[in-house]
């Protein structure tokens, strides 16, 4: 992004008015009002500047410097001194934020507020500030700007995640596990195969997420109704229009501007935005999902810290918190994609203002809850502990059920009826389970099978038949190939977001 982009952050002195509080950000300096649990809890601080007043009322100013520079360079007659004022007031303090919200009680209107005190602090450049320009032309211009920006910090952030997931997949590959269909015992599947489901999910997030940012394209400046009728007035001449379009776009990093639009940018971008980080929601309620079904089951849980506390009344437990957070902020974001799209669907003519407070709110909650949601799974996928014996275990008790086949067909090898042997093998079969569900025995078929003379199978030849990496398949060979073709060359173009804030609570 070009110098023209967001306001870099200014880091006050310990101590000084503005400073971060010390203690932890959930803090609530005053405890009688709302505190939104994005900012207040769950979203990073990086993620959270992005969409504060201070970075968009920014974007602004320097939007109206940009818009100033190319007239003046395409004929305006605008003195150098209200260039080098308002040059020099890029950046708004907090008094002059104020004062634009004085300014708004009054005038009811954010942006005529913010013009205002702003040609209080550079009176040269007031005169000429928001020359031809609508109100969409900083509010939607801005907008596009951070969502951009937001999406390379999520894409960082997860970069992060499927980092954890290939380490963790690579360390895994070949260690056979359970595999479940409908949460029954299916066919054994390793348990680097099963994050391997989890890292396809995401990446093919992320591709449509970065598809759809090299798409987007600046609003530009194209006056009240998308018509530029004002700034062919201004220039007289349409080559010049179509000029000052392409100088604003390039000033802010964009290819370009949209070819068309009413007064507001195009709202289906946005949707098409929301959709991208559903997805991702989709993958992480999934994962963390699993997880948690995973731990009921012993063979795998999320990080725990020393102190951490799993229940007020149960001190032996230890709850998934990590992962039932995922699925709580996913269901969120989830929600938030057919907001996005009856955003879109409600737009009137060339304008409608219903789509003001509308987008307020969910843009930036669609943005923080993904960030949020990121900022969890890599903590988890980075910390998942795998407890191999009760792995080892949960497939030992249902894979002489998985086995059968294979009994069957070394019976048969050794002169049995296959037809008989089935009917054996299913009558038995019925026999283990009843007496593993209704007397809590552990799996006893094997037992049955050698004591069957039909079968004609030792305990130690049933024992070699049950070796769990006989029934996974090709799984350790996906692994490493999926890894080696898909993940390592995304992950060598896409760095991870250098000391990632962690989780806070």
């Amino acid at each position: 992004m070009a110098a023209a982009g967001v306001p870099p952050a200014r880091r006050p002195a310990p101590g000084a008015a503005g400073a971060r509080n010390p203690r932890a950000p959930w803090h609530n300096e005053r405890m009688d009002e709302f505190v939104h649990p994005l900012t207040g809890r769950y979203a990073s601080h990086s993620m959270r500047r992005l969409f504060s007043p201070v970075v968009r009322f920014g974007l602004w100013r320097r939007l109206w410097l940009e818009l100033m520079r190319a007239e003046r360079d395409l004929g305006v007659a605008i003195p150098p001194e209200a260039l080098r004022q308002l040059e020099a007031h890029l950046d708004p303090t907090e008094a002059e934020i104020a004062r634009a919200g004085e300014i708004e009680r009054e005038t009811r209107h954010d942006v005529m507020a913010h013009i205002r005190a702003l040609a209080e602090s550079a009176p040269a450049a007031g005169p000429f500030l928001h020359l031809g320009a609508t109100s969409c032309y900083v509010t939607d211009n801005a907008d596009i700007v951070v969502l951009s920006q937001a999406i390379e910090l999520l894409v960082g952030r997860a970069a992060g995640v499927v980092a954890a997931l290939a380490d963790f997949a690579r360390t895994h590959h070949d260690v056979p596990c359970l595999g479940h269909t409908h949460f029954q015992p299916a066919q054994p599947t390793t348990v680097g195969k099963r994050a391997c489901l989890w890292l396809a999910d995401l990446l093919g997030d992320l591709e449509r997420l970065e598809a759809e940012r090299a798409r987007l394209l600046l609003r530009g400046a194209k006056g009240t109704t998308g018509t530029q009728a004002s700034f062919l007035q201004l220039l007289g001449d349409g080559s010049k229009v179509r000029e000052l379009d392409r100088r604003i776009a390039a000033a802010f990093g964009f290819p370009g501007s949209f070819p068309i639009t009413g007064q507001t940018s195009p709202r289906k971008p946005e949707f098409y935005l929301l959709a991208c980080l559903s997805g991702i929601g989709q993958s992480a309620h999934k994962f963390a999902s699993d997880v948690r079904l995973l731990a009921r089951l012993k063979e795998l849980d999320e990080p725990f810290g020393e102190g951490q506390v799993g229940s007020s009344a149960m001190p032996y437990k230890r709850n998934p918190m990590r992962c039932e957070r995922i699925t709580a902020l996913a269901r969120v974001l989830i929600s938030l994609e057919p907001n996005a799209a009856w955003t879109a669907a409600s737009q009137w003519l060339e304008r409608t203002l219903d789509d003001s407070a509308n987008r307020r709110l969910v843009l930036p909650e669609a943005f923080l809850t993904a960030d949020a949601i990121l900022l969890l799974w890599r903590s988890v996928a980075a910390g998942l502990e795998v407890h191999p014996a009760m792995v080892r275990r949960n497939l030992e008790e249902e894979l002489p059920f998985m086995a059968t086949e294979e009994i069957l067909l070394a019976a048969a090898a050794r002169g049995g009826d296959r037809q008989e042997l089935h009917e054996r093998l299913r009558v038995l079969s019925r026999n283990a389970a009843r007496r593993v569900k209704e007397g809590g025995e552990r799996n006893p078929l094997l037992e049955l099978v050698a004591a069957d003379p039909a079968f004609r199978l030792d305990a130690g030849r049933l024992t070699e038949l049950l070796d769990g990496r006989r029934f996974v398949g090709r799984a350790p060979e996906q692994v490493s190939e999926f890894l080696a073709e898909t993940v390592e060359p995304w992950l060598a173009s896409h760095e991870a977001l250098e000391g990632d804030e962690e989780p806070q609570v």
